[in-house]
């Protein structure tokens, strides 16, 4: 996954567990946090925004419309040609 270096990735399970904790039972943000074990309490405002705005597809992402990250690297035609005649 693509990221920060040191950035942690939460689960989609965490993130639904999260919304609901906060909608149906009341929890605080502090509270999700350290009931989930979630780094930081803006994580879990930012993921309840987001799923007011677009429901449970806010944390699907989709390949097609992610613009982040250095591109892939791409070789030459020589270099690339070279390469496969080594392999074979």
């Amino acid at each position: 996954m693509s990221g920060k270096k040191g950035m942690k990735h939460y689960l989609l399970a965490s993130k639904l567990e999260a919304v609901q904790l906060y909608q149906e039972l009341g929890k605080s943000y502090q509270e999700i946090t350290e009931l989930l074990g979630i780094a930081d309490q803006w994580r879990v405002k930012k993921w309840l925004r987001d799923y007011r705005r677009k429901g449970e597809a806010a944390f699907h992402r989709d390949p097609a419309s992610y613009k982040g990250g250095r591109p892939p690297k791409r070789e030459n035609t020589e270099a690339y040609i070279a390469r496969l005649e080594m392999d074979a």
